[in-house]
C-alpha cells in the first residue's frame, strides 16, 4: 500500500507564496493495517516532523531545534497537499521562536510552536540515564497487521522485554522500553527523531486487557536535549522508554524519553491523548 518513502514524505516544497507543501500518502495512516488506510489520519509523528521542517526550511533557521509543541486540530485528508505556513515570532542571535500553521484549504490541521537555539558553554547535568541491552542482541518485532497501524511499516521495533500488550503490565508500572529506527536506516536527524517519538502505541495498552481503548493525539511536546549530527546514530537507532502517567476521565497523559546508542540522552516527550468512546458505548 505504501508508495512514498519516508524521505519523500518529509519533503517540503516551496509554494511560491511563503508556504511549504507536502503530499500526504495513506501509507502513513494511523489506521490498523487490517483497515483501509484512508479511514485513519496522517500519523502524528509525521505531522510534527513536517511542522518542524517547515519552520526550519521556510524561515532559513540554522540553529538546532530545542523544543516543538504541536496541537492536532483536525485530521488532514490523504491524497491532497497540506500547506504549512511558518512565521518567525522572534529571532535573535542565540534563540529563535517560530509558529507554524498547517492545513488544507481553509481547514487547519495542526499548529505548532518551535524554539531553536544554539548551544553555549555552561553548567551541565545529565541525570537521565539508561542502560538497555545492546540493540544487536534483540530481535526485530514487526507489529501484528491486525493491530499495528500502517505507519509502523516505516519503523523497525526491537522491544527490550517484549511488546507487553493487553494487560501484561497489569498490576505493574505501565511502561515500555524499545529500540526504534526508521526502516530506511538513514542517520538519525531531528525530523526522524520527532517521527519516532510518536512511533509506538499508547503505553496504557500494556495495563489493560484487549480490546484496546483507542485514543487520538491532542497535543505533543518534544524537548530535544542534544544536537543531532550524522555521527550521533549513523544507522538511525535510538532507545526509547515510555510511561503512562495518568489515564482517566477520557484522557491519557504519557511521557517518553530517548537515548543515543552510546547512552546519551536525546529527548523527552509528553503527549496528551483523548480516549475515544467504545463502539456501542
Amino acid at each position: 500500500m505504501t508508495t512514498q518513502t519516508l524521505a519523500q514524505a518529509l519533503t517540503l516544497t516551496d509554494d511560491g507564496s511563503g508556504g511549504l507543501v507536502a503530499r500526504l500518502d495513506a501509507g502513513f495512516s494511523n489506521a490498523p493495517q487490517a483497515m483501509d488506510p484512508t479511514k485513519g489520519a496522517p500519523f502524528g509523528g509525521l505531522m510534527a516532523a513536517l511542522a518542524a521542517g517547515a519552520a526550519r526550511q521556510g524561515l532559513r533557521i540554522e540553529a538546532p531545534l530545542q523544543t516543538l509543541s504541536i496541537q492536532y486540530l483536525a485530521a488532514a485528508r490523504f491524497g491532497e497537499a497540506v500547506r504549512f505556513s511558518p512565521t518567525l515570532t522572534r529571532g535573535g542571535r542565540n534563540v529563535a521562536y517560530a509558529h507554524v500553521l498547517g492545513g488544507q484549504d481553509e481547514r487547519a490541521a495542526v499548529q505548532a510552536l518551535a524554539t531553536f537555539g544554539r548551544d553555549v558553554e555552561g553548567p551541565a547535568l545529565t541525570p537521565l540515564v539508561a542502560e538497555p541491552p545492546p540493540v544487536a542482541t534483540l530481535p526485530a518485532t514487526p507489529m501484528n497487521p491486525s493491530f499495528g497501524p500502517w505507519f509502523t511499516r516505516h519503523i523497525e521495533h526491537r522491544f527490550v522485554d517484549g511488546p507487553r500488550l493487553f494487560g501484561e503490565n497489569a498490576g505493574r508500572s505501565p511502561e515500555l522500553g524499545c529500540w526504534m529506527r526508521c526502516v530506511d536506516g538513514a542517520p538519525l536527524d531531528e525530523l526522524r527523531l520527532l517521527f519516532l517519538l510518536d512511533g509506538l502505541y499508547p503505553t496504557y495498552f500494556t495495563a489493560f486487557p484487549a480490546p484496546p481503548a483507542i485514543s487520538t493525539s491532542v497535543d505533543l511536546r518534544a524537548d530535544l536535549l542534544a544536537a543531532l549530527t550524522p555521527e550521533t546514530s549513523p544507522e538511525g537507532w535510538a532507545y526509547f522508554h515510555f510511561w503512562s502517567r495518568d489515564v482517566g476521565g477520557g484522557w491519557a497523559v504519557e511521557d517518553g524519553a530517548a537515548w543515543t546508542p552510546d547512552g546519551r540522552p536525546l529527548a523527552v516527550v509528553r503527549q496528551r491523548r483523548k480516549i475515544l468512546p467504545a463502539r456501542g458505548g
